[in-house]
This record gives structure tokens, C-alpha cells and sequence, in this order.
């Protein structure tokens, strides 16, 4: 790897450990308040997905910590242990974000669907875009074209990284305006589950940047190269 490209990771791997401790630092502190309503997350996320009119979706737990999710191809909001059975601000600030993506699938958010269709294609690069860059990295001075490759390969995970950005930040403004709506928060309750959710959609940012990033290193790269041809 190039030490230009090698420092950039270095440097946002430290700022992706940083949001992520933070993120859980701040949910341990957010799952010890309680809630005023007494829902656990598994009632705040099937009160949320009926007062939107969603019946078809069902609610259940999967292990892991912070591993809560959407699933849109069995339609299940899947929440972790400290979520579904947790009456607290943290664990109604994750149903109700999750249950926000299982509204914008209802009601065919285009960017949930544009990130839906780019799934196989992110997959693929997944297990490619490594080897091709690394070999087009060696290679670069003789054949720069399995560099191009690469950067193709490396630019459908990154604009998948772009597109994930206005999914998970509808998904909590639409998970933030249920609470407030349906009045199961006062203020201060409310500004915590706020703030619980802010840092998660850091963790997507620093991950979009990241990647946008890198990519325009290997196009330098590229373009070096190119030029000295």
C-alpha cells in the first residue's frame, strides 16, 4: 500500500475507533436512564410500526450488541438484547431508528431502494476490490489498467458508503419525530435519544469520508501514472 494512502487509513481507523467508542460510551450512559412510557424497544418498535400503518413487519431479537437492523428482504426490524427488552432512552432512540427504516420501505424511500439495488454489486467488489488494488498498486508502472479496475471496483463500495448517508439520517429523523409525536419522551428524555442517534450517524460519516477519500488517493495514484507513460 502506498504510504500516502496507508497514513489516510491509519488516520481515519483512529477517527472510526474514536466515533465508535463514543457511540457505545454513550449508550451504556443512555440505556441506564429509563423511560417515562416504560416501553421496551420491542413495544416502542411495534407501536411505532402500527401508528404508521405497518402490519406486515415483525419485531425480534438477535444477538449481539449494537447489532440492531432493518432486514427489507423478510421484512423484521432485528433488535439486540439491550434493545428489545430494555425500557430505556437508548433502546427507544434504536427501535424507533430502525423501525424509521421499515417506513421508508413502506413507503419506498428512493434512497433505501437505490441502496437495495447496489447490494449484489457491493458484495462482489467486496471480495475483488483488495486483491485487484493491491496487484494494480504492484503493477502500476506496466499495466495501470488493473489499477483502473480497482478503482472502479473500490467506487461502487464507496458510493454505497455515500448513498447509506441520507438512509440513516431519514431513518432517525423519522424515528425522532415519531417520539416526539407520539408524546412517549419529555424533553429531556428526547435530547438524550437525540444525541444517542447523532453519534451512531457519525459512525456512517466517518465511513463515507473515509472511503471518498482513499478513492481519490488511488485515482492520484492512477493519474501519476498515467502521466508518466
Amino acid at each position: 500500500m502506498p504510504p500516502g494512502v496507508m497514513l489516510l487509513s491509519l488516520l481515519f481507523i483512529g477517527i472510526s475507533l474514536l466515533v465508535s467508542w463514543r457511540l457505545r460510551s454513550k449508550f451504556k450512559e443512555y440505556s441506564q436512564v429509563p423511560v417515562s412510557s416504560g416501553f421496551t424497544g420491542k413495544q416502542i418498535a411495534e407501536k411505532m410500526l402500527r401508528d404508521n400503518g405497518i402490519y406486515d413487519v415483525q419485531v425480534v431479537s438477535v444477538d449481539g450488541f449494537l447489532s440492531d437492523h432493518y432486514n427489507p428482504e423478510n421484512k423484521t426490524v432485528n433488535l439486540s438484547p439491550d434493545v428489545y427488552s430494555t425500557a430505556s432512552v437508548a433502546a427507544a432512540a434504536v427501535a424507533a431508528h430502525e423501525c424509521g427504516h421499515a417506513v421508508q420501505h413502506a413507503q419506498a424511500y428512493k434512497w433505501l431502494g437505490l441502496r437495495s439495488k447496489l447490494v449484489p454489486a457491493v458484495q462482489i467488489s467486496s471480495n475483488l476490490v483488495q486483491w485487484v488494488l493491491l496487484g494494480g498498486i504492484l503493477l502500476v508502472n506496466v499495466f495501470p489498467a488493473l489499477l483502473l479496475g480497482g478503482i472502479m471496483l473500490f467506487g461502487v463500495t464507496t458510493l454505497f458508503a455515500v448513498i447509506t448517508l441520507p438512509v440513516e439520517f431519514d431513518a432517525s429523523r423519522r424515528g425522532l419525530a415519531w417520539l416526539n409525536n407520539a408524546a412517549l419522551m419529555p424533553p429531556a428524555e428526547y435530547g438524550k435519544a437525540k444525541d444517542a442517534l447523532w453519534w451512531a450517524a457519525m459512525t456512517y460519516v466517518v465511513a463515507a469520508v473515509a472511503s471518498i477519500a482513499t478513492l481519490v488517493q488511488y485515482i492520484l495514484i492512477y493519474m501519476g501514472a498515467r502521466n508518466r507513460d
